[in-house]
Order: structure tokens, then sequence, then C-alpha cells
């Protein structure tokens, strides 16, 4: 028997969900399909574990310099068993929560692997059995996938992904990690701090490419403060498994060993084979072509999030959400400028921004100011010994518009929402009390400077 549903949403992650529950909410009969956990990669085997361990990282870190702050701790040792255990019952307590909160009126959840095999019919697929449904519209929110490079294929064991790197059985000796980039700086802060010898190499000129090369100058710099050993403009061009190591040859010939490899180049697209040619989907590489509306070119598809690889942030993929299941439901939104999507990396210290940084702005020809206000001045980034990084604001001569905020420092990942309030504006600051001391006073500062 088919069961008929007015959506059918084929992934659960931040995307999926977030569809799923809106169009529910709006008074459609939906269905949400998912092949494994409940949360997508998001919150199983991203966002959420990664963050915890970071946190346990964080932790150590600051009881290590709590000597500075007048507080003696005799020994600061991480048990690595405890912090897995500790990250793994964060994830099952929230996909628990996050599941029952998706029990709502016109949603069901159904587990199983999900194939379009007609335009508006999915077969969803279990180990044991099959169930057709039929759906009028159908959201592709299937995610993504760690890019493996072509000729360092994963092993699981020495040569890993992001996911992997989550779950070691213990911390290792040395790692290194080719790919400098928001994971690779994640992951390098997690096992630097927690014991191992870390090496990040990247190809590009510096850190976090997609960002001002300051800010991965300035990352680098404090990165190396806990013993992290950045490489840049150099390739990997070979790998090299030997007894339990693995030797990592560079293009200048350099040679790294590490017990482990991560391989953190970025992420591709998820579709199914099947899905893409039943439903004859546009396709740009992996991902997914859609419009403003979220609509790809079959007849009422929409898709968002990773498989349409225009983030790759689960914030992101929620908005995108948001936007298509309203158009699902009739309604006539589109998508505002992806710049106003903050970018946010949980690194030791946080980096974030938003809108035009200088490198888009001078790609654009716009005639810019930039301010600047440094965490060393601040009054309780001192009193908190959390001094590392700046804050710059990016104005548009023109039009005297603030069109950009990035911020290197403490709580960076906090206050980037309020930076995204000042862009667009060209306000007196003045007019904006900022409470003291606190660290959101170097925005203050910087934006009196532009």
């Amino acid at each position: 028997m088919t069961e008929k549903y007015d959506v059918a949403v084929i992934g659960s992650g931040p995307g999926g969900a977030r569809a799923a529950r809106r169009c529910a909410e709006k008074g459609l009969s939906t269905a949400m399909i998912e092949k494994e956990l409940i949360g997508g990669v998001c919150l199983n085997w991203g966002c959420i574990p990664s963050k915890s361990l970071l946190a346990s990282a964080h932790t150590c870190l600051y009881a290590r310099n709590a000597q500075k702050l007048g507080i003696k701790i005799p020994s600061v040792e991480p048990d690595w068993q405890r912090i897995q255990k500790r990250k793994d019952e964060i994830v099952e307590g929230l996909r628990k929560g996050m599941t029952g909160s998706l029990k709502i009126e016109n949603l069901k959840i159904i587990q199983g692997c999900a194939i379009v095999t007609e335009p508006q019919k999915i077969q969803v697929e279990t180990d044991n059995s099959k169930t057709d449904i039929e759906a009028s519209k159908i959201i592709l929110a299937t995610g993504s996938k760690p890019v493996e490079l072509p000729n360092i294929p994963f092993d699981g064991q020495t040569i890993i992904s992001s996911k992997e790197a989550l779950s070691l059985q213990e911390i290792p000796k040395t790692l290194a990690i080719v790919g400098g980039g928001y994971i690779g700086c994640e992951m390098a802060c997690v096992y630097a701090v927690l014991g191992a010898k870390v090496t990040i190499i990247e190809a590009l000129d510096s850190l976090l490419p997609r960002e001002d090369i300051w800010v991965g100058r300035s990352l680098a710099r404090e990165l190396k403060k806990i013993g992290i050993n950045v490489i840049t403009k150099q390739k990997v061009t070979n790998i090299e498994k030997n007894n339990g190591s693995v030797q990592i040859i560079l293009d200048s010939n350099q040679s790294i060993e590490a017990q482990k490899v991560l391989i953190a180049v970025g992420r591709k697209a998820v579709c199914d084979d099947e899905t893409t040619q039943t439903l004859n989907l546009e396709l740009n590489g992996s991902v997914i072509k859609v419009n403003k509306k979220f609509e790809t070119n079959a007849p009422n598809v929409y898709a968002v999030g990773d498989c349409i690889g225009t983030s790759y942030l689960a914030h992101g993929a929620t908005t995108e959400a948001d936007i298509a299941a309203a158009n699902v439901a009739g309604e006539n939104k589109t998508m505002y400028d992806y710049s106003l999507i903050p970018k946010v990396v949980f690194t030791f210290p946080e980096v974030a921004s938003i809108g035009k940084n200088e490198k888009t702005c001078q790609a654009e020809s716009i005639d810019t100011a930039v301010g600047r206000a440094f965490f060393r001045a601040n009054g309780r980034a001192v009193g908190h010994n959390e001094t590392a990084g700046e804050i710059r604001a990016v104005r548009d001569k023109a039009s005297k518009k603030i069109v950009g905020i990035t911020i290197v420092g403490a709580v960076a990942t906090e206050m980037i929402t309020l930076a995204r309030t000042l862009i667009g504006t060209k306000e007196d600051i003045s007019n904006i009390c900022f409470p003291h001391p606190t660290f959101c006073e170097t925005l203050e500062d910087a934006i009196h400077s532009v």
C-alpha cells in the first residue's frame, strides 16, 4: 500500500529536519526519511561531537594557564575515554531530544534508504522491508561527505576522515592534517592540546584560505603557541605507510612522519545516482543546481543544505530550509545575500566573519576603509587572559556603510550575531550602548576606527 503525503523530505540533518518541521507547521502532511541517524552529519559526526571535544580541550588549555590568573592546579591530564564517553552522551541526548521534538502533527519520521523511482514516487528500503511513498513535492536534503584525495584513499585506520577523527580509540602521538580549513584547524586544536604533536599542511598561502590572509596568519601564530606546526604553500604528493606510521611527502621533497593522517580538504555533495537520473536533475559536478527559491530543474523538487554546495554550514542549511518550505507551501520567498550567513570556526582563538571581507571588496573593486581594534586593549579580555586577536570592520567609502566584519578572538562565534546587525548601516556607533567591561567593546572600537 502506498503512503501519500503533501511533502517528502529526504534527509534529517539541519536542512532536512528544519524543512520537514516548517512544512508540517504550515499544515502540510510531511514525511521525513532518514537512512542513518536523526540529525545527520551535523549532530552525529560533525558540529556537535567536534564542539564537545573542543570544549574538553579548551578547558584543559584554560586550566594549564590558570596560574596566570592566580590559580594553582597541580596536574592537568586529559582522560580521553571519559572525554569520548561525554561526547557520545551529548550526541545521544541531543538526538533523542531532537527526535522527540519532531513528533508533531502532520510529520512522520520514516527510517530507511530513500530512492526516487518516478517523479513524486519514492521507495524507502530497510533490511527487512520496502515502503512506497507518493508525495506531491519533494525536498532533497541529502548532505555531503568528506572529499577523498585521488591518490590517498581513506582506510579508516591511519588515513582518516573527520568522521574517524572524532572517535579515535586513543590520542595519537603524532597527527598530520592535510587541509587548513575549519575542520583541519579545529581538529588540530583538539589533539594538540590533549597531547598529540600536530602538523597542519595547507596548499594555499594561509590557513582558512576563504578568509583574508591576515586571519590565517593571525590564527597560525596562535596555533604555534599551543604546539601546532603549520606548513603553508605545500602540497602532499604522496603518502607511504610503513609499520604503523605514515610518511608524508610534500612537493618541496620535505618529509613528515605521523602516526595518523587526517584528510580535511573539504566536503562533497551527496545525492544517489538513481534519484539524480530519475528526476534528470541538473548538476554542477556533484552539486544539485537550484534557483533562489531552492527549486531544482525537476518540477516540484527542491533541494537545500550541503547537497546544493552553497555554504556547507548547518545554519546555512536551516536558512535555506525555511525559504524552501515557505515556497513548497505556496509562498514566494527567495534567498538573501549568502555573505550574511556567518562563517564561524571554533579554534583557539575563535574566528568568525560576516559580510564582505577585504579580499572580496578588492575583487569587486569596492573602495574601502578598514577599522581595527585589538583584544589586548580590552579590559575583560585582559582579565580573562584571552588577549589574542583583533576585529576588523570594512566600510564602503562610497555608500559609507559597513559591509563586512571579521573577528579573530575570544567568543568571536557568539559576537558575530551582534556584528550582523551593523552590516549595511552607517549609523553613528555612539548611538549604540555597549556594556562594560565586555569582549564586544572591541567591536565598538573597530566600528569607531572605521
